[in-house]
């Protein structure tokens, strides 16, 4: 298979849908049909009144650890889309983007809120560890039968002391589950559940929260690649400067939080398209990924850029990914189990590489367009479409009226309108 596929984004969606069968070799009749049906709606959530669209899109011509994949990315913001396929076309030349991620272990937390000596009860806690280890182990035989299962366990002391309060410490117990291929925070919440009765009677003190923790930080997944100044040439501009301007980019994000933060969203853009593309919690991911941001005291850029004395252009991301390709929606949603064929993803580890590959291209896209003519440039020109659709104009309009928007630099629904009714 190839996910080079020139020309897709100016076909109509049937076309690609043709395209996508031919060179994949798989059926896709999910995305013909409605998706979510409110029966399997009704199953997923409470209340459920109805189902609620956002186009689902596919990222194009990427190369991860040499192999090809499309890669499915439900989103509604103009250009996201482009940007990956875009980025991954780029990148090919350099041999494609290269990943690798941890094992899925995430980290449960038990809160016992201490009346007495905190000292004494971190110490009862400490002896009481091998007790605590064999239970909470027994508590998902099967995982343990998949490879996965517990992987530590500790005791921590946590310090509140916000200013103007009362000083306070908690002592916490901390463990590890790898979890395989599954998101995990129901494994995870049910080990704590049965751990906290035992915490109790060993330390004599009360169980305050024994939930997760979203920040996965043992649970990291990574992406890389090198350009050459060739790579990056872009018209008139250099690529030795385009690679220039795009590690200033990042030295700023390093620098400043209110940089990091916009930096950091664009890779967000990326990372929670595939996440909702396929049923993951992009709420947990979002959490964890801000979280391990600002690990050193100030929030910084979850990817670095730097240019060697070679010339050379090395980009890396690397952040948190809780995700699963088992349980929760994934069993549900017709479209989501569509989306996994689609990219030929069965483990939990294959599915976090491929979205830090995205989530990279995402950032070097962002990176680039505000190294050479601007994210907004680049932004409005798919904005266009959005406005001329809202305008009135029919999916065989849209591309001339959206094109003329960009030419005026106008991008108001009033121009729009007055063009449809020039013909």
């Amino acid at each position: 298979m190839s996910s080079r596929i020139p020309g897709f984004y100016r076909l109509p969606p049937e076309a690609r849908l043709s395209a996508l069968e031919e060179a994949l070799g798989i059926e896709v009749d999910a995305y013909r049909g409605e998706g979510l049906s409110l029966d399997a709606a009704n199953l997923m959530v409470e209340n459920v009144i109805g189902t609620f669209a956002l186009p689902n899109g596919v990222g194009i011509n990427l190369q991860v650890n040499g192999h090809d994949v499309v890669v499915p990315m439900v989103v509604e913001e103009p250009s996201v889309v482009a940007a990956v396929s875009n980025m991954a076309r780029l990148t090919r030349a350099a041999g494609g983007i290269f990943t690798s991620c941890d094992a899925s272990v995430m980290t449960g937390q038990v809160q016992v809120i201490v009346d007495g000596d905190v000292d004494a009860c971190a110490a009862a806690l400490e002896a009481g560890l091998p007790e605590l280890r064999e239970l909470a182990a027994s508590v998902h035989p099967r995982l343990v039968e998949r490879g996965g299962g517990l992987r530590g366990m500790q005791v921590r002391v946590v310090g509140y002391d916000e200013p103007g309060e009362q000083p306070e410490r908690f002592v916490v117990l901390h463990f590890d589950l790898d979890c395989v291929d599954a998101m995990g925070a129901n494994m995870i919440n049910t080990i704590a559940e049965r751990l906290a009765p035992r915490v109790e009677a060993v330390t004599g003190e009360r169980v305050g929260l024994r939930i997760l923790s979203n920040l996965a930080d043992k649970r990291l997944a990574r992406a890389r690649v090198h350009l050459r100044p060739e790579h990056l040439d872009e018209g008139d501009l250099d690529g030795e400067d385009v690679a220039a301007g795009i590690a200033n980019a990042y030295r700023f994000a390093y620098a400043d939080p209110y940089r990091a933060a916009t930096h950091n969203k664009g890779i967000m853009n990326g990372v929670d398209a595939v996440a909702i593309a396929t049923g993951n919690d992009w709420r947990a991911i979002e959490a964890g990924a801000h979280a391990y941001a600002a690990r050193s005291g100030q929030y910084r850029s979850l990817s670095t850029w730097k240019v060697d004395q070679d010339g050379t252009l090395h980009g890396q991301l690397e952040l948190p990914l809780q995700v699963g390709t088992v349980g929760g929606p994934i069993k549900v949603h017709p479209t989501v189990q569509q989306n996994l064929r689609l990219m030929k993803v069965t483990r939990a580890h294959q599915l976090a590489e491929l979205m830090a590959a995205v989530g990279l291209a995402q950032n070097l896209g962002a990176l680039r367009a505000l190294a050479t003519e601007g994210i907004q440039q680049g932004h409005m020109r798919m904005h266009a479409r959005s406005v001329a659709a809202s305008a009135g104009a029919s999916s065989l309009q849209v591309p001339r009226i959206a094109a003329m928007l960009h030419e005026a630099r106008d991008y108001s629904v009033e121009l729009a309108r007055k063009l449809l009714a020039q013909g």
